[in-house]
């Protein structure tokens, strides 16, 4: 790493027992916290995240001040899950409805800005397991404590193969495409641990400054967008123990990947000048059936939309509403 990184990550990176939910209590004053859960199909996992940020840090310390999830389309019972754990509900497709509905991951996130109204903004993948709200209470120090706009988590990734769980081997699309990207393009973004990782938090006044790609590659955006505009002194990761959730498949991944390539695509010409000719948006992937392959393609939905604050300006702080106890 570079020197300037290697001092950053020496005063950026913390841990999450630096910090806890009383201390982080008296020192936010009157500025209020939203935790956002996008979430698709996770019925079996949202609502005990949900009703663990309730029981911790809603009545037991009051952190947090809004619960939202952002049903991103499910078909299972996700919406009713989260709002019987007590999490305010909002389906994606009708937060402006006049913007249309972009599938993806970065659009509910996008859109999760149009529904809350806490000065700090905690992303949580709604998939964990074993969820730990210490998690959120990790995230938010930095932010409240010391001079940071915008905090990543990071963490150890198990991985499940079969019926084993092994300690490490998750965020293979980080180790075999992010972090090589960044290093190649944007070497001051070495230092990020999990740049991937779908567990941070922000200043609402960041977030709304910046751009959000629809699909996967919302969280590498960002990071190119934070340090082309704020720099990298104002951005720090957390390391918040381990991680576990549903694994995905080596397909989907795959995926996942296309559209982060495109987002760095994307930013090279915005912000370095490389040719901009958009590159294909088809994937093409083979599925083995009896005695031979088939070819299986996918188009990589692709779209972004513009900072927040200049959709919408944002609610006086009187508006701000608490979760219910």
């Amino acid at each position: 790493m570079r020197v300037e990184v290697q001092d950053w990550f020496a005063r950026r990176t913390y841990t999450k027992t630096a910090f806890t939910a009383g201390d982080l209590v008296r020192a936010k004053g009157d500025r209020t916290v939203s935790v956002v859960l996008p979430a698709k199909d996770e019925q079996e996992t949202v609502g005990p995240i949900v009703a663990a940020l309730r029981r911790d840090l809603v009545r037991r310390t009051p952190l947090i001040d809004e619960i939202v999830v952002v049903d991103s389309n499910s078909e299972d019972d996700t919406a009713r899950v989260a709002r019987d754990a007590g999490a305010q509900v909002f389906a994606q497709r009708e937060i402006l409805p006049q913007y249309g509905d972009i599938p993806g991951k970065g659009e509910a996130l996008w859109k999760s800005l149009a529904v809350t109204r806490g000065d700090f903004v905690v992303f949580v993948d709604a998939d964990l397991h074993e969820f730990d709200t210490t998690f959120v209470v990790g995230l938010l120090g930095p932010l409240i404590k010391h001079d940071v706009h915008y905090v990543k988590g990071c963490y150890d990734r198990p991985l499940r193969s079969g019926e084993t769980v092994l300690p490490a081997g998750g965020g293979r699309v980080t180790e075999l495409v992010a972090r090589p990207l960044l290093n190649m393009h944007w070497p001051e973004l070495a230092g990020l641990i999990q740049p991937l990782a779908g567990e941070y938090a922000a200043t609402r006044e960041c977030l709304e400054a910046l751009p959000f790609v629809a699909g996967y590659g919302v969280e590498i955006g960002h990071l190119i967008d934070f340090v082309e505009k704020f720099g990298l002194d104002h951005l720090a990761q957390v390391d918040l123990g381990e991680r576990r959730h549903r694994n995905s498949t080596d397909a989907a991944l795959s995926r996942m990947a296309m559209q982060i390539q495109h987002t760095v695509h994307d930013r090279l010409a915005r912000y370095r000048g490389a040719p901009s000719e958009t590159p294909a948006a088809t994937l093409t992937q083979f599925v083995r059936e009896n005695s031979t392959y088939r070819a299986s393609q996918t188009e990589i939905v692709l779209g972004e939309r513009p900072p927040m604050a200049s959709v919408r300006q944002p609610m006086p702080r009187g508006a701000r509403q608490r979760a219910s106890a």
